[in-house]
């Protein structure tokens, strides 16, 4: 097969691949290679914009180290993720997902229940607690409780180790015999995705922001249950209708309530103004 054109091309490169042993490879490859193929006949590219394409992952490419993964931030500021999320989670009856995003760290420090994970971390104190339960309702006993958050200026403990002293802001619990769990920390910022790369100038050249409304992560693992990788983002942000990654959705929007100075709900008297979070979740028993 020779002297392909711009209508044969495309049904000769999946031809190439008829042969492939593994029928999952084999499916996704024909498919990548047609709707790319599509692409580009859709909007006729250019050699100088194939050129910048090729440059552009390039730099995203180099960009990516042990701390950051821009391959990650372009998934996710293009839908991508999501998307992938959406299609792997559709769990009713269960508390629903979004993003790992880019700051999850393994093997946090533990902490027990109703400790200050706060670190070195400055703000406003918080107080979050609940309950995680089955989709009938049972608690669940001993799960363990991954949370990990930003600090008032937006920023997290592994962006600026030096300044945190070590890990801040980020802790893994368990849940009593009730399903409880809960914890000390400060009440977190909405902040930019890093935006000094090639992600930051797509966003630009789209007009876009690079901002996450305000929120806390959780994981949370029990045997035989579904992993439950979510945020819960804070009422009334300016962002939570433009979040850069596309990770808001209703049900995870909590309430971050505002009390004055006095006793807090595990009987801890503060003398300065303090937040609570109430947030229950419900996982799914794995199929």
């Amino acid at each position: 097969m020779r002297n392909f054109n711009e209508s044969t091309i495309t049904d000769a490169v999946v031809e190439r691949i008829k042969d492939t042993p593994n029928t999952r490879v084999k499916e996704i490859s024909a498919s990548l290679i047609r709707h790319l193929h599509d692409f580009v006949r859709d909007v006729r590219l250019t050699e100088a914009e194939w050129v910048y394409a090729i440059d552009f992952l390039t730099r995203t490419g180099k960009t990516c180290d042990g701390n950051r993964q821009e391959f990650i931030l372009l998934s996710d500021t293009l839908g991508v993720s999501m998307l992938v999320d959406a299609i792997n989670h559709a769990a009713p009856g269960a508390t629903e997902t979004t993003v790992l995003g880019p700051f999850y760290v393994e093997n946090p420090p533990e902490y027990p229940s109703g400790a200050d994970i706060r670190g070195t971390l400055e703000g406003d104190p918080l107080y979050v607690h609940g309950r995680v339960t089955s989709v009938e309702g049972a608690p669940l006993a001993n799960a363990v409780v991954d949370v990990w958050h930003s600090d008032k200026e937006g920023c997290y403990d592994v962006q600026h180790l030096e300044q945190t002293e070590g890990l801040a802001g980020r802790a893994r619990l368990h849940t009593d015999a009730d399903g409880v769990y809960r914890f000390w920390s400060i009440k977190p910022a909405a902040y930019p995705i890093p935006y000094d790369g090639p992600v930051g100038d797509m966003l630009t050249a789209q007009a876009r922001h690079p901002w996450r409304p305000a929120h806390v992560h959780f994981m949370i693992d029990v045997p035989d249950h579904e992993k439950l990788t979510t945020h819960v983002f804070v009422n009334g942000d300016q962002y939570l209708d433009s979040d850069a990654v596309f990770g808001v959705k209703d049900s995870l929007i909590g309430d971050f309530v505002h009390h004055e100075a006095g006793k807090a709900p595990d009987g801890r008297i503060l003398d300065v103004p303090f937040f609570t979070l109430a947030y229950d979740f419900v996982l799914r028993r794995r199929s």
